[in-house]
């Protein structure tokens, strides 16, 4: 049996100021252990600098890794506001199988009743994909899109031993497609929900400290 340390501690990495404002207001509490929010910045390398840079800190020695924030939807029938749980990573650098997947679906369908929670391939780019692009990237099996999961969950797995998941909230899709982030009903939607999704983090968060067999 081996069991992590009791006060392993979370990493969640976001991108953008505005997703960094959804998640830091809507933190209520509740964490297993020590819980880090840090920005990234836009885009795969800025995503790959900061979480490795972060993670060198003997301190989160250990630590979850949850990359979280906007998206793009891939399939029809996806809407703004939408749940997004990656079972694993995808970009030209690699695939990320992610961890205790099952757990944060029924955690974030308990913190944000009515939502819909979509699983499965997350992919990664490195510009925002419009049109055509969306079904390209359909066709490889992603269900969704976004510029620094990817990179983040690569950067945890090379820098040591790091349960990683990665959680996006659904900003456009196809027959919703978003010009600015909050300019629109769909920006704000997906906002509101991103404020929400603390409580599932720290749940899954939490079921890591536990013994494993």
């Amino acid at each position: 049996m081996s069991t992590q340390p009791a006060t392993a501690p979370l990493l969640i990495a976001c991108a953008l100021g505005i997703e960094h404002l959804a998640l830091r207001t809507g933190d209520r509490g509740g964490a297993g252990g020590p819980v880090t929010l840090l920005r990234t910045g836009m885009g795969p390398k800025a995503a790959e600098r900061s979480v490795t840079r972060r993670l060198a800190d003997p301190a989160l020695a250990g630590a979850a890794v949850l990359a979280t924030g906007f998206c793009a939807g891939l399939g029809p029938g996806m809407h703004p506001g939408d749940l997004v749980v990656a079972e694993e990573t995808r970009d030209p650098d690699g695939t990320v199988p992610c961890v205790e997947t099952d757990l944060l679906v029924k955690e974030l369908v308990r913190a944000v009743p009515g939502r819909t929670v979509h699983t499965g391939p997350l992919t990664g780019s490195d510009h925002v994909v419009r049109g055509h692009e969306r079904s390209d990237l359909l066709a490889t099996g992603a269900i969704a899109v976004d510029m620094e999961s990817a990179a983040t969950l690569l950067s945890a797995v090379r820098a040591g031993e790091h349960p990683v998941a990665a959680v996006r909230v659904v900003v456009d899709a196809p027959q919703h497609e978003l010009v600015r982030i909050g300019t629109v009903r769909g920006g704000i939607s997906a906002f509101r929900v991103l404020r929400s999704v603390l409580p599932a983090f720290h749940e899954w968060h939490r079921s890591l400290l536990l013994p494993r067999r």
